[in-house]
């Protein structure tokens, strides 16, 4: 078995942001060799979170509206920003948007349904944070 790790690094220019990060994904997946196995893609970071879904701009607001009506940023409300933090909606929008994804490969390629592509998702940015890409298999 073979495995094949590589860091992606973020900071955006805005709080909350979508970062479409298949090409990446796919770059790594060549370099790595590997025909037949998993790709795991993780945030690494308690306020970012990586998904699969569209690439399509008005899903991805959608997305962002529903999060903010939903989980406002709006410090006061969260007993989490009583540490100093005026983060607290940014965790529980990670937990929405979720932590990871695992990617079937096959013949070396990322094997996706339709329309799937790989998104980072920041919820608290303007700061470095890290994306890890682990791929296992043969």
């Amino acid at each position: 078995m073979i495995t094949y790790r590589k860091e992606l690094w973020f900071n955006t220019k805005n709080r909350v942001e979508f970062v479409n990060i298949t090409s990446l994904v796919e770059t790594f997946l060549k370099e790595s060799g590997i025909k037949e196995g998993l790709c795991l893609v993780n945030a690494m970071h308690i306020t970012a979170s990586v998904f699969i879904n569209d690439a399509e701009n008005g899903l991805h607001q959608d997305f962002k509206d529903w999060l903010e009506k939903y989980i406002p940023h709006s410090p006061d409300n969260y007993r989490h920003n009583r540490t100093g933090e005026t983060n607290g909606d940014a965790h529980i929008k990670r937990q929405f948007m979720g932590r990871e994804v695992v990617i079937a490969v096959t013949e070396g390629k990322l094997d996706f349904g339709p329309w799937e592509e790989i998104y980072y998702g920041e919820f608290d940015g303007q700061r470095n944070k890290r994306v890890l890409v682990k791929i296992i298999g043969e």
